[in-house]
């Protein structure tokens, strides 16, 4: 199969060079979406046929397979065919076919050019049908220059005030709105807090400039953005006095060092998806999401005053999207196994908080866990503790017999002592892969 995509942008009367206006003349088969089709039917031959470009698309590539031995099919598509475009369709599904590409520019370099802002270090996040963690992730790593390509649902005003509610507010934001139509585009600069309340008309996109630079409106109409700002770096490892704790506790935290500790063995370089098992405050999860901001966390709970803390700290140090899911950890994996809901597997299991059903915790996180994956718990360390327990088995005696009925590889523990308080031991079992 062979096909010739061609781009083009909102223009009602879109210009082609000589050899594209060829290659249309020549053309049979055509398709796009029902607004390239407005905007180009003047220009396709006498008895071109057109397929619409809709969803699902599967029946569109369904489409082209029937009528490829037609000939060559000419597809419109906006912008950069390869820029989030439909040739990169195209190669997923259709990894044999032939392509051929006319690009016109996308709409984040269209606002660059109508700002006189370099693109070349533009970091850029698609929001167009997709969900948050790209965005969170730009933001967490302070990206000066971020381009958004926006939706219905992901608005410049909710994207605005995602970055406030997370404490990103030293950004200017700058929208385009149907670039390239010669009456109704425009270009409008403003603070996020303007953002945050203003409705744009679609299509448009946006770029987010850090710093408290502004764009400035010249005669010509045209704008001249001043130059994004490096963010100030954020601390490694938390401070502990930084968090809202629960009841005021200082001691339901795990503090900084162990914590560092804790992210160190999980190996989060390389995982893509961390549990985290009784969150409390949630300091390892915002610990982790925001020194390895690749990663996916999910954090559980059964204690319902803490759901509003991991918020707060969450808001409070800028760690956008960490899924939250509380109730009880063992019925809540296995309704995440049973229904197969869209909680993502992990590779990387931490134990803040088993509340003395450790063997049971362990036996569905290792269920769950990849194989490769490794489970961390913290042990305390306190003949206090031994005493009133009778002996029983203490979390890390539980932690070895669970190890050794589920089949992990354990790692020599590493014990730790701060100042006054008990001993700590980090407890750390593999997965095998098999």
């Amino acid at each position: 199969m062979k096909f010739i995509v061609i781009g083009i942008t909102d223009a009602p009367h879109p210009f082609f060079p000589p050899q594209v206006t060829d290659v249309i003349r020549r053309g049979h088969l055509f398709s796009g979406g029902r607004r390239h089709h407005e905007l180009v039917a003047d220009l396709l031959p006498h008895g071109a046929v057109w397929i619409d470009i809709t969803v699902p698309v599967e029946a569109v590539i369904d489409t082209y397979r029937q009528r490829s031995h037609e000939g060559t099919i000419i597809v419109f598509a906006s912008g950069d065919p390869l820029f989030f475009g439909f040739a990169n369709t195209l190669r997923r599904l259709l990894p044999e076919a032939e392509l051929r590409l006319f690009p016109a520019f996308n709409s984040l370099q269209l606002l660059a050019h109508r700002l006189v802002l370099p693109y070349h270090d533009l970091r850029v996040v698609s929001l167009t049908g997709r969900p948050w963690p790209e965005f969170d992730r730009a933001l967490i790593e302070r990206a000066p220059k971020i381009g958004v390509l926006t939706d219905r649902e992901h608005t410049p005003a909710t994207i605005a005030r995602r970055m406030l509610d997370y404490g990103y507010d030293d950004y200017t934001m700058h929208v385009g709105e149907h670039l390239g139509h010669p009456t109704l585009e425009r270009v409008t600069t403003l603070s996020l807090a303007a953002a945050s309340t203003r409705e744009f008309t679609l299509p448009n996109c946006l770029l987010l400039c850090a710093g408290s630079g502004t764009a400035t409106a010249r005669p010509s109409s045209s704008f001249l953005a001043a130059p994004a700002s490096p963010l100030p770096p954020r601390p490694f490892g938390l401070p502990d006095s930084s968090f809202a704790l629960l009841d005021g506790r200082e001691k339901m935290i795990t503090k900084m060092p162990i914590r560092l500790l804790t992210l160190q063995a999980l190996d989060l370089p390389r995982r893509r998806v961390l549990w985290d098992i009784g969150f409390c405050t949630g300091s390892v999860s915002i610990e982790a999401r925001l020194l390895f901001p690749h990663l996916r966390v999910v954090a559980f709970e059964i204690r319902p005053e803490c759901e509003a803390l991991i918020h707060e700290n969450a808001r409070r140090h800028g760690a956008p999207g960490i899924k939250v899911r509380m109730g009880d950890f063992c019925s809540l994996c296995c309704n995440i196994v049973a229904a197969q809901a869209p909680t993502p597997s992990p590779d990387a299991i931490f134990i803040g908080g088993h509340g003395g059903k450790l063997k049971e915790i362990m036996t569905q996180a290792t269920a769950a866990l990849q194989p490769g994956g490794v489970i961390v718990m913290n042990s305390v360390t306190s003949p206090v503790v031994d005493r009133l327990t009778d002996h029983r088995p203490g979390s890390h005696q539980l932690f070895d017999e669970a190890c050794a009925e589920l089949g992990l590889r354990q790692e020599p523990p590493l014990r730790i002592q701060l100042g006054d308080y008990n001993p700590i031991e980090i407890l750390k079992a593999t997965k095998p892969v098999k």
